[in-house]
């Protein structure tokens, strides 16, 4: 059953701080280009946090990232073969400030890599990650989340989710990573008020209905599987690629990747998964 919390803005770098120790924290920050992206925050006073507009980009390199190391290999003395020791040293990650969007696409990553057979890899991060969310108060003009079932805001799946009420997020604790939060530095949250309930709920009817663009998820799909869409356009859309692979590596929810091995010096080298 989900739980519901205040947390007061004044005590939020607080409760980043607790976080943050024994972590790595990551949040969307804006950059000194004036991008918002999602980074690792080294220092809580420091880190230029930006919770208003949402990330160019997801955080989906930090669980699944571009280019990583599965194992280093070593020819035998007696040239026989090779030798192979595994790469796998991952980091306990706090994911702060993730769009409803974003937390979706990472349970669609679930999907497809800890199934049997698990990716390994991506199952040591993600065994360590807390994953708390930000509903969306204001849908961007190109955003459609609501036709996917993906947001404004979840009902399932995140740690924990915060929505701004001005003063004081409010903040729901799904899963039991996120009730944890809530029991380890209760310092810092209060229970919420029915007025905070309505409040919030007033704020999420609101949300679903700022959306100022329609989209059919479901028949655009159905058209793709019956092959009712014109060659032309996938001729026009071939025409536009330019075979760079940066598509499968920002896309939130694509889980392509190429392996290949890089040699060294001396019999050794590595072998490299790489989202391209």
């Amino acid at each position: 059953m989900t739980k519901r919390y205040i947390l007061k803005k004044d005590h939020l770098k607080g409760l980043l701080r607790k976080l943050a120790r024994g972590n790595r924290l990551v949040a969307p920050g804006r950059t000194r280009q004036g991008d918002v992206l999602f980074q690792e925050v080294k220092s809580v006073d420091d880190f230029p946090l930006e919770l208003d507009e949402r990330p160019q980009e997801s955080p989906k390199s930090f669980l699944f990232p571009q280019e990583e190391v599965l194992f280093r290999y070593r020819l035998r003395d007696d040239g026989t073969g090779f030798t192979f020791s595994r790469e796998c040293t991952p980091v306990p990650t706090v994911f702060f400030g993730l769009r409803s969007c974003d937390i979706s696409a990472i349970l669609y990553m679930d999907v497809v890599f800890l199934r049997s057979p698990r990716d390994p890899y991506y199952m040591a991060r993600r065994a360590d990650s807390i994953l708390i969310g930000m509903g969306c108060l204001h849908p961007g003009e190109h955003c459609f989340c609501n036709a996917t079932g993906t947001g404004p805001f979840l009902e399932y799946g995140y740690d924990l989710q915060l929505t701004d009420l001005g003063d004081r997020f409010f903040v729901e604790a799904d899963r039991a990573k996120g009730q944890r939060v809530v029991e380890q530095w209760p310092q810092f949250f209060a229970r919420a008020t029915d007025k905070d309930v309505n409040e919030q709920y007033q704020l999420a009817l609101e949300a679903r209905a700022g959306f100022k663009r329609r989209v059919y998820v479901e028949t655009a799909f159905n058209k793709i599987k019956n092959g009712e869409i014109d060659e032309a356009v996938w001729k026009e859309l071939a025409l536009r690629c330019q075979g760079c692979g940066g598509c499968a590596y920002i896309c939130p929810t694509c889980t392509c990747f190429t392996i290949f091995d890089r040699p060294g010096s001396n019999g050794e080298g590595l072998r490299i998964r790489a989202c391209r």
